[in-house]
């Protein structure tokens, strides 16, 4: 029997919907062998998944997504197979208190284009999680402005959009040395969203692994079949890891399924077990 595995997965701790207990339970329901809690910027919500992962048997993997300044956003997952992940804090704080301040710039240029939105609101609507954008979606699509989260994004707040609101980044450099420096394995996330063409990516991929990465996001739901063959092939090239994940958000993104993405996919057991072989190695 196959089995299959969710590696990039968001939780209350940042912009998903479902706590670290649910996501693990939820995981252990629906069949995965193994998952990596990869939330924005903090590490917060893994000892909840990790002791909640010890009751029901499933694979944990520490993991954190950072953005990165490269043209366009970049994001790096790190994924850690050691408590290494905690001495990451320092610059994740500071990381969220630059979003902190980042949303009430955006709520501002919404104010300016005639959208009634307060930060009180979205404060709300939060409950206490960290604030981000989705959060300041959902109360357009509650206030009748949108009619779902993606499309708060698509037309007003997702980079490149009028209510855009740059935040503190590092290099990609930076953001690969501050991952390994904690004892992680740096992989690019989302290739696909950097909207290059393979002559590029495979440039962009040489220049990374110069600067230590490890692996390369190559199962995930925005790939086409062809795109997915192409990053294995990459990844193949430039001898790092082919790792993957659905970007799960749950309700924020609810056509995207945990394990399973839009149905189109299927990340093999093969991605988690040489993530492992590769950490092994590295402490041994």
């Amino acid at each position: 029997m196959d089995k299959f595995v969710d590696l990039h997965i968001h939780s209350t701790a940042s912009d998903g919907s479902m706590t670290p207990t649910e996501i693990v339970r939820h995981a252990k329901k629906i069949g995965l062998v193994a998952i990596a809690l990869t939330d924005h910027d903090t590490v917060d919500g893994i000892e909840q998944a990790m002791e909640e992962s010890k009751r029901v048997g499933l694979e944990v993997v520490p993991g954190v997504e950072i953005s990165l300044d490269y043209n366009t956003e970049m994001h790096m997952l790190g994924y850690f197979f050691n408590d290494g992940y905690k001495k990451l804090e320092p610059l994740l704080k500071r990381f969220r208190i630059g979003r902190e301040q980042r949303n009430p710039r955006i709520i501002e240029k919404l104010n300016t284009m005639g959208f009634d939105i307060s930060n009180e609101e979205v404060i709300a609507e939060a409950q206490g999680r960290v604030l981000a954008r989705p959060h300041i979606a959902s109360v357009m699509v509650k206030k009748g402005y949108v009619k779902t989260v993606a499309e708060a994004f698509d037309k007003y707040i997702s980079n490149g959009k009028t209510a855009y609101v740059k935040r503190d980044s590092l290099t990609p450099k930076e953001g690969i040395r501050a991952i390994k420096e904690a004892g992680g394995l740096p992989v690019l996330a989302h290739p696909i969203h950097l909207k290059l063409d393979l002559e590029d990516m495979d440039i962009l991929l040489s220049q990374l692994v110069l600067k230590g990465l490890m692996g390369v996001e190559t199962y995930y739901v925005d790939n086409s079949r062809e795109d997915t063959i192409n990053f294995l092939k990459l990844a193949q090239k430039h001898n790092i890891i082919a790792t993957g994940g659905s970007d799960f958000h749950g309700s924020f993104k609810p056509d995207i399924k945990m394990g399973e993405g839009r149905g189109n996919l299927q990340v093999p057991y093969v991605a988690f077990r040489d993530l492992r072989r590769l950490a092994q190695t590295l402490n041994n």
